[in-house]
């Protein structure tokens, strides 16, 4: 997995898998909420994502009451978003 940061977007490429993507994706995206209340995630070809960072995120919104974007590039795991009923509260787009 690889990130690039531009102010308040965060690309990810590759497949979201393990413990050190998830603490790495933590690391990053809470020095970006240090300077920025909205977040744009774009998840380019990961296939899936891990729980860890699933509930990372739900706490983003729902807790920190972050401005969560994610731009999913993979059809499957927007469907996994869609039937985790999580489209509307990580405002999810194909992309």
């Amino acid at each position: 997995m690889e990130l690039q940061i531009s102010a308040n977007t965060l690309v990810l490429t590759g497949n979201i898998k393990s413990i050190s993507d998830f603490q790495e994706i933590k690391r990053t995206i809470d020095n970006m909420i240090a300077e920025h209340k909205s977040i744009n995630l774009k998840i380019i070809d990961s296939l899936s994502i891990t729980s860890s960072v699933i509930g990372y995120l739900n706490k983003l919104v729902l807790k920190d009451n972050i401005d969560l974007n994610v731009i999913v590039g993979n059809e499957q795991l927007y469907h996994l978003l869609d039937d985790l009923n999580l489209v509307s509260t990580f405002k999810a787009k194909r992309g």
